[in-house]
């Protein structure tokens, strides 16, 4: 019985079957007896039990020795938890191979297809958004032409090392070698995931680093098959480069294309599982995973449609599932990328001991150092060009970082295994010296890159959570930095951003979001979000009865059974109020780019009053230059200082205009031609040294002299100078015109001896 469920399932036997066999008793059918068994339901069959039941024991190994170095934090904290995985999968396959028999290999199709779409997954699901799109150029510029700068170097200087390394190497061609540099060139997400999580880097380099192994798939896929193809043609020609050129976009986009699909049709499908929560977290898993083989399925990138997928899904499927969904689907990601990402790390090690190896010193060395020297070249000539373009420059320590942090990893290890020993019969030695990069990058670099981050004083990730107030500054600069852009005229980072964020506001949230979520603003949502995460942390740290009364009991209502209307919590704010501070926030915080009429420089509306201001100004600048003509022509200028003589005979030429001051005693007298009162000749001084006064007080004068002041007039065209009456004569005329200028305005303090009559 227990042989036959072993070889699968049997078809039910018939009546006379089993009159047969009650009849005949314990004889089969060619007349030999089966022995009796003291317990016929026991027996020991492993073969029908063996494919799980291995699989199982792996990932208790791997759990129990994640498990084992976070408990001795003295282990973990000098060596990285990938080499200690390493080491523990090398044991393991030492004690396999010890025992006589053969190790088990990290195939390629276990590795594609099942370890590493829940590592890409967790990475693309929870990507930070706002960074990635914020440094995608510089991303895009590692991880493309960085890339392709280290196939084609270390690939070229293995080409020379292989003409002259001697009679082993001379069967190695150029296309094998490009072949090499173009698997050995790529960064892992996988390793660089492993360590730069534990030394807590700062969230600008993680972003670059992690965010090049992940966009360097598509290079790395388009040039593995492309060389492998161009390895079975017998003349390889400019069409065939140009087209291969051209597939590294079709890969790349196509990847992208498919994952975007797989992502809008998933956020379409949870806006419909309000009555079905339990199936939520199944529709992301298996959508994304659809999306991943469907790539795979055109030989497109599947880590881009990954990306793209759980991008694309996030906002919107968030928006429809429970907040239960949302944790499940957020642990189990978590779960099983850590456990992948541990198995990964054991099978490499398992591997290295079960593998075929060819070592060769020359070809294992000389790939080591070709790696170093590119990786450095690419990223401080990249660097040079790529700091000329950002507005914060990345420092020397910054390239130093992302230069050390390529690691190498299981990506490379299992494209060295698709490699055909019957095109490349150097398959071994490929596969040894890939191994031998992987391990020096993952225990020489990964354990040594934290003391280095601690001795160049690296800037790190801190750990702060996300404010209301943060949040509304954020999308204040969005928006203040939009409106600049738009100002000057130029189309941006912030403008497209803008674009985007309208046409999703306005046409994808009604679609793809359920009820009136698809009308929240974001700062609502937000809020919401950071309201029940406080709720649930007041509720983890039994802290319920001690909620401050500013709580509202949104967040209660999702995590505990409704309480009765007597035991209700009641807040301080009634729901009134608080939804009447909602809508002003909603008002004026969210929408108040929305209420402004967008322009730029080329679509300025005119000024009405414009002109008419403008004519304004003419005129008045027209009336006054009028006015100076005048003032030129008809008076003396009012900046000359007149001498004491002059003022003396101003005085004099109408001594009735003037009387002298009570303590204003023994003045000069002065008598003056009325003819000519401008002519020097025409003024008679008498008695100018009156009292035997020395001739030197003459310098005095200017501060004892005559000051002389006159009434200004209302406004021109009233005074008399410009309005003589009829009987003046011609003399008298300029004689005024003489005097009409009082000279300067005399100070506050100075001693005037003469005032006019009347005062």
């Amino acid at each position: 019985m227990v042989l036959e469920i072993a070889t699968g399932i049997t078809p039910a036997p018939t009546v006379s079957a089993r009159t047969t066999a009650n009849t005949s008793g314990n004889h089969t059918a060619d007349g030999h007896g089966k022995p009796h068994k003291l317990f016929p339901v026991l027996g020991f069959d492993y073969s029908h039990v063996q494919t799980p039941f291995e699989i199982s024991l792996w990932i208790l190994l791997a759990s129990l020795m994640k498990l084992g170095f976070h408990v001795i934090p003295t282990v973990s904290n000098v060596v990285p938890e990938s080499c200690l995985l390493i080491v523990v999968g090398l044991l393991v396959g030492a004690l396999i191979k010890g025992v006589g028999e053969k190790p088990p290999v990290l195939h390629t199709e276990l590795f594609f297809l099942f370890l590493l779409p829940p590592i890409i997954l967790d990475a693309g699901y929870f990507l930070p958004l706002r960074q990635f799109t914020e440094n995608l150029g510089t991303i895009l510029i590692f991880a493309v032409l960085g890339t392709l700068w280290n196939t084609f170097c270390i690939g070229g200087l293995m080409f020379a090392v292989c003409q002259i390394g001697g009679t082993s190497l001379n069967g190695v061609g150029l296309l094998a070698n490009l072949l090499f540099g173009s698997i050995i060139s790529a960064v892992d997400p996988v390793a660089v995931l492993a360590v730069f999580e534990e030394i807590h880097i700062n969230e600008l380099l993680h972003i670059l680093v992690f965010g090049e192994s992940l966009l360097n798939d598509a290079v790395t896929v388009v040039l593995y098959h492309l060389f492998e193809e161009f390895a079975s043609f017998d003349q390889v020609t400019f069409k065939d480069i140009f087209l291969g050129f051209m597939s590294f976009f079709v890969v790349a986009l196509g990847g992208v294309f498919v994952g975007v699909a797989y992502g809008i049709v998933a956020a379409f499908t949870s806006r419909f599982t309000s009555h079905i929560r339990v199936i939520e977290p199944l529709f992301v898993f298996l959508y994304s995973y659809m999306a991943y083989l469907s790539a795979e399925l055109f030989h497109l990138s599947g880590i881009m449609a990954l990306i793209a997928s759980g991008v694309v899904m996030r906002p919107y499927v968030e928006a429809n599932i429970s907040h239960k969904s949302h944790t499940t689907i957020k642990y189990f990601l978590k779960m099983w990328s850590s456990v992948s990402e541990t198995l990964i790390f054991i099978f490499l090690g398992v591997s290295t001991v079960a593998g075929p190896h060819e070592w060769n010193w020359t070809f294992v060395m000389s790939t080591l150092l070709f790696c170093l020297i590119a990786r450095v070249l690419g990223v401080l000539g990249l660097t040079s060009v790529i700091n000329r373009f950002r507005i914060v420059k990345l420092t020397p320590k910054d390239q130093f970082i992302i230069a050390y942090g390529g690691l190498r990893g299981a990506i490379a290890f299992s494209l060295g295994y698709l490699i055909d020993q019957d095109h490349f019969p150097k398959r071994n030695m490929f596969l040894t010296a890939i191994i031998t990069v992987i391990f020096f990058t993952v225990f020489v670099q990964g354990m040594t890159i934290r003391p280095l981050v601690e001795l160049l004083a690296v800037k790190k990730k801190q750990e702060t959570k996300r404010s209301i107030n943060e949040e509304i500054h954020t999308q204040f600069l969005d928006h203040l930095l939009t409106g600049i852009e738009d100002i000057c005229g130029h189309y941006g980072h912030h403008h497209w951003k803008d674009k985007l964020n309208r046409f999703n506001k306005k046409y994808i949230k009604k679609c793809l979001i359920a009820g009136e979520r698809s009308t929240e603003p974001q700062l609502i949502a937000f809020y919401h979000k950071m309201e029940l995460k406080q709720a649930i942390e007041l509720v983890e740290s039994g802290g319920l009865g001690r909620i401050p009364s500013a709580v509202s009991t949104v967040s209660m209502q999702n995590i505990q059974p409704k309480p009765k209307a007597t035991d209700r919590f009641i807040p301080a704010l009634s729901k009134v109020k608080e939804e009447e501070i909602r809508k002003i926030l909603r008002t004026n915080l969210q929408k108040t780019r929305q209420r402004l009429r967008s322009y730029n420089r080329h679509t300025l509306v005119a000024d009405p009053y414009e002109e008419a201001w403008n004519q304004m100004l003419l005129r008045r600048q027209k009336a006054h230059q009028l006015e100076q003509k005048m003032n030129n022509y008809l008076t003396v200028p009012a900046h000359k200082m007149d001498s004491p003589t002059m003022s003396r005979a101003r005085v004099g030429s109408d001594p009735m205009a003037y009387e002298p001051k009570a303590n204003a005693r023994n003045l000069p007298t002065i008598t003056i031609d009325p003819a000519s009162p401008q002519s020097p000749e025409s003024v008679d001084m008498i008695n100018e040294q009156e009292k035997g006064l020395p001739a030197k007080e003459e310098d005095d004068d200017e501060e004892e002299g005559i000051v002389m002041t006159a009434k200004e007039p209302p406004s021109p065209g009233t005074d008399d100078v410009f309005t003589p009456d009829a009987g003046d004569s011609a003399n008298n005329q300029r004689l005024m015109r003489c005097l009409s200028d009082p000279g300067p305005q005399p100070e506050a303090e100075e001693q005037q001896p003469f005032i006019p009559k009347g005062k």
